[in-house]
């Protein structure tokens, strides 16, 4: 369900009439003279932001996996295992029948007695109880930021954010098109969804690894509230 602005320019008047100026029916996003976030990984190729990424994985404590598509249920499969098998909470996403594992649609898993889960709207707060219960969470990244390591979630109802936040553990699929050098492009990406007219979630994740936590003191503590462990499998879909 779209939902609807009520009375929003009432509400906008009285607002500058509390400020004493007249109401304002556009606003002109300034141009600043100096850009310097701009400037940062300018030039960088895909291949030099897949570099980045991967220095800044080590950073991060989360292991991060080449592949392609042909090898992609592979090195899935393997990254599962390693962290115990499942269950699995993933989303109801066309993605992975585009990268080849329309099984995981199906709620299978080859050869393996593992239980998979995927998103279901009519299963209403039961989602949730599934994904606290997974062992492994699994979403495909719609954009990522090589600089700080962050995939970009766009949740739908389709693509619960519990998915990514409350398995014990969590896997990441990368498209290598989704690379960008840091948050400043996936905020022009967002802003052009929004200009277009598309209809853009109220939910957007920047996820950076597992869950990390510091006291005052600084001592990193890593998985508090959130996954423990996380992995990025970057595909090579160009």
């Amino acid at each position: 369900m779209t939902g609807q602005i009520q009375n929003r320019e009432t509400f906008l008047s009285e607002i500058a009439t509390q400020l004493g100026r007249e109401p304002r029916l556009h606003v002109e996003k300034p141009v600043w003279k100096h850009q310097p976030q701009r400037s940062v990984l300018k030039d960088a190729s895909t291949d030099e932001l897949l570099e980045v990424l991967r220095n800044q994985c080590l950073q991060i404590h989360t292991d991060l996996i080449e592949t392609t598509l042909t090898d992609l249920p592979q090195a899935l499969d393997e990254a599962v295992k390693l962290y115990g098998g499942g269950p699995l909470s993933l989303w109801t996403d066309e993605r992975f029948t585009e990268f080849g594992l329309s099984y995981l649609i199906d709620e299978q898993w080859p050869a393996e007695n593992i239980e998979v889960n995927s998103w279901d709207t009519k299963l209403g707060a039961k989602n949730i109880e599934l994904a606290e219960q997974a062992n492994v969470g699994i979403t495909f990244s719609d954009m990522t930021l090589a600089e700080s390591g962050t995939v970009v979630l766009l949740s739908s109802q389709d693509k619960g954010r519990s998915v990514s936040l409350l398995p014990t553990n969590y896997i990441a699929i990368i498209p290598k098109s989704t690379l960008v050098p840091r948050i400043t492009q996936a905020a022009d990406l967002i802003r052009e969804k929004i200009d277009s007219g598309e209809q853009i979630p109220s939910c957007i994740n920047f996820i950076t690894g597992p869950s990390n936590s510091a006291d005052i003191e600084m001592n990193l503590v890593i998985g508090v509230h959130g996954p423990v462990k996380a992995t990025y499998i970057v595909v090579n879909d160009r």
